[in-house]
């Protein structure tokens, strides 16, 4: 059975402790409502880095920009309902 593609995309940085936060906001929502999710580094993308570097940690759902520099739960579970 293959897996379900992830919904949410959490871009980030390691050591970076807005994204701690947003990774727990997610792991929470995503794992309460069934959805997979996924998370990229800037540090390994330079793409993304050129798109995001100021914005981190940034949210994607369903592949568009959701949020950035910190993730509110309510709008993350709505957009995902």
């Amino acid at each position: 059975m293959q897996e379900p593609a992830p919904r949410v995309t959490l871009i980030g940085r390691p050591g970076c402790h807005l994204c701690d936060e947003a990774r727990s906001v997610i792991e929470r929502v995503t794992t309460d409502l069934g959805v997979a999710w996924d998370e990229r580094s800037i540090d390994d993308d330079a793409e993304l880095r050129a798109k995001y570097a100021d914005q981190i940690p940034v949210t994607l759902v369903d592949g568009r920009r959701h949020d950035f520099w910190r993730v509110d739960e309510a709008r993350l579970r709505s957009a995902l309902g």
